[in-house]
């Protein structure tokens, strides 16, 4: 097996994030779908689709080049009938990791562990039925709940709340951050908005407000190498002794996060991308066969950029334009 692959920036990828599908049983109002937009259609499968052999073979390709950890994203991965199956043939080198709304988790949590799934992240915006409603466009909130508490009970913790901070959300942070302290098993991680993906810049929040008082409230925090990301320990000194972990992912403009990315990005209709905010940089990998996955692979991680708050600026009016020195790639093939 040869090493992981560096771009020119010296980042070495050892991990890959592959969406298994575009549909989704949730419609939630922030969604980008991997930095894609709304592409969603109906929910029954397309021809598009990755089949599993073509994500196993990938995953088998890339192990080559050091990848030891993929992440199954959507869409909702669990659509995908044949995620167990997906997850039974990933190669044994590789972590497997997978985001989900949770709603079909009940049932299947512990076939997925079983498959060889090592932890999942779970989409969770509120703690309050109406609250989760809105931002969703569901009423799955019981269903989210289960599936939850469902993952905890198969081993697949500690499960990770993922919660996406704007204006619609930030006034649910501190409930949901006592919620983790209070419920072993879970941590949370606070997703920064990206106004550049979702076209809403004024539901952006100032996330540095957040680490301020994460950090005021914090029993203890430790600093992660990876994404230069801090942890906040919350709870700990409470009488029943549990606590909480808080974790914030806060790209935008964000020079350390894109200096420590070691992932690369596959859609569901088997193109690669080296950056979840670029699209002009997909590439298809054919019929994605070995040596066309390992050239596609190759390519993408060749022309990744350094930094994408230097690919994407902030305009006079508030929004994002192209910054036109990383217009250069050439558009994905048809």
């Amino acid at each position: 097996m040869a090493g992981p692959l560096a771009d020119d920036f010296g980042r070495e990828v050892t991990g890959v994030r592959i969406s298994l599908t575009d549909r989704c049983n949730f419609d939630c109002v922030y969604c980008h779908n991997e930095g894609l937009g709304d592409t969603r259609g109906p929910m029954e499968p397309s021809e598009s689709e990755m089949s599993a052999d073509d994500v196993v073979r990938f995953l088998e390709v890339v192990e080559g080049y050091g990848v030891d950890a993929v992440k199954f994203t959507g869409g909702e991965p669990m659509l995908r009938q044949d995620l167990e199956e997906i997850i039974e043939r990933t190669p044994d080198s590789m972590e497997v990791s997978m985001t989900t709304n949770g709603t079909f988790l009940p049932g299947r949590a512990a076939d997925l562990k079983a498959a060889g799934l090592d932890r999942v992240n779970v989409s969770q915006d509120a703690l309050d039925p109406g609250d989760f409603a809105e931002v969703t466009k569901s009423g799955a909130y019981e269903k989210v709940l289960e599936g939850v508490k469902a993952a905890v009970d198969a081993g697949l913790d500690p499960v990770k709340l993922n919660m996406v901070v704007f204006t619609h959300t930030a006034g649910y942070v501190e409930e949901m951050v006592e919620h983790v302290a209070d419920n072993e098993g879970l941590q949370l991680q606070l997703i920064q908005y990206m106004p550049e993906l979702t076209g809403k810049p004024e539901w952006n929040v100032d996330i540095g407000r957040v680490h301020d008082w994460l950090a005021e409230k914090a029993d203890r925090v430790e600093h992660r190498e990876m994404h230069d990301r801090r942890r906040y320990f919350v709870g700990e000194d409470s009488d029943d002794d549990t606590g909480g972990m808080v974790e914030i992912v806060d790209p935008v403009e964000n020079e350390d996060f894109c200096a420590n990315c070691g992932r690369v990005r596959v859609t569901h209709e088997g193109y690669l991308k080296g950056c979840l905010n670029r699209n002009d940089d997909l590439r298809s990998m054919g019929e994605m066969t070995r040596e066309e996955i390992a050239e596609t692979f190759e390519e993408v991680v060749a022309n990744r950029v350094p930094y994408y708050g230097e690919y994407l600026v902030e305009g006079e009016d508030g929004g994002y334009e192209l910054n036109e020195k990383y217009l250069g790639t050439p558009p994905a093939a048809d």
